[in-house]
């Protein structure tokens, strides 16, 4: 009998039992046929208005030339890169040394904030003071990993909840020095939810098995997410992006509630935007309605995979698939936005709320 690695993803065909014999196993991975049916096809490789990246990482601004990075940016028609992943201090300020020599209009850094000793005497005042440095230093924003509400844990050893009192003052801050904080809490529902054929992320979960989570590891999902939005309710004068559509880009609905409840909160759609091209029509309309409020956010930096993210936006396309099938086996479609909502997403929504971008890039 054939073994099946608990790692291998199969797809098992309803055939008679003497075909079966002569055939291999089909790995669901490689399970791609081309498609039969034929609809106008766009695929888009530079976005139709300049635009800007809220959502970034990279890990070499610090020193060296920029040109191979300008000349991916300027060929997918970014015109301005929000690098999420500055630290802070010395690290952050040489980043941004670097790129005002070298490309002082295109980059963006925000700054991370350094929880470990959270808890010990003074902790609070040093991290507002170490922040307000950073900002001093040519910070755009604070951005805030995941590891808040699920890895930090103060000085005794207790895990540090997203809405823990002893970081209201950062958050204040932010408000007072103008800057938005871009957040990523917890992640996709379904890694708490049991690794079997019902789960839609099984795939990624078997083949990446240390993104798997539980209720006891650190806490509930639903848990750590009402975390999040009490802490922005609780500072209305902080602008906060919530990052991947706070994970609610499978719930339009939930999500347009939460906007409405927190109007100081803004949306990006950093890696979820295959939840978007399955659902054109409702995520269109959820377009519509808070356009004022979307940002692009890509994560990755694969330049090759922001046609994905053109082609949902711009066209009206059919049936198209996603570039990496663990995260999305399903087939997409475009919505079509008309170029004013275009606009508001691509620059105009960022340009309002992350200071010093240069408006000029976009006229």
């Amino acid at each position: 009998m054939r073994k099946i690695s608990a790692l291998t993803c199969v797809l098992f065909l309803t055939v008679p039992a003497l075909y079966a014999q002569d055939q291999p196993v089909i790995d669901f991975e490689k399970y791609d046929p081309p498609s039969s049916l034929v609809v106008p096809e766009h695929t888009l490789t530079r976005a139709k208005f300049p635009f800007i990246d809220v959502h970034n990482h990279q890990n070499g601004l610090a020193s060296g030339s920029l040109q191979d990075l300008l000349k991916d940016m300027d060929a997918l028609n970014m015109k301005v890169m929000v690098n999420l992943s500055g630290g802070n201090g010395n690290r952050l300020k040489s980043q941004v040394d670097n790129i005002h020599s070298k490309a002082p209009k295109r980059f963006v850094i925000f700054a991370n904030v350094d929880f470990s000793g959270i808890g010990e005497a003074g902790w609070t005042e040093k991290a507002v003071q170490q922040l307000t440095e950073d900002v001093k230093n040519g910070a755009g924003g604070l951005k805030v990993f995941k590891n808040l509400g699920l890895s930090v844990k103060d000085n005794t050893g207790k895990r540090v909840a997203i809405d823990d009192p002893r970081l209201d003052a950062i958050w204040d801050q932010c408000g007072k020095l103008k800057i938005p904080v871009l957040i990523h809490a917890a992640d996709p529902k379904q890694f708490w939810q049991p690794a079997d054929y019902n789960n839609e992320r099984w795939l990624e979960l078997i083949t990446h098995p240390g993104r798997k989570r539980s209720d006891t590891n650190p806490a509930p999902w639903a848990q750590i997410i009402e975390e999040q939005h009490r802490m922005f309710k609780k500072h209305p004068g902080t602008t906060f992006i919530n990052a991947h559509f706070g994970w609610y880009a499978s719930d339009l609905a939930r999500l347009s509630g939460l906007m409405n409840e927190i109007p100081n909160m803004y949306v990006e759609f950093g890696a979820v935007i295959a939840e978007l091209g399955r659902q054109p029509r409702m995520a269109r309309q959820f377009f519509e309605k808070y356009q004022d409020r979307i940002l692009f956010g890509k994560d990755s930096w694969q330049p090759e995979e922001y046609t994905t993210y053109f082609r949902v936006l711009e066209t009206a396309d059919e049936y198209f698939p996603y570039h990496k099938k663990y995260h999305a086996f399903w087939r997409m479609y475009g919505m079509d936005l008309p170029d004013e909502i275009l606009k508001k997403v691509y620059y105009r929504n960022a340009l309002k709320i992350i200071p010093g971008i240069d408006k000029s890039l976009f006229e």
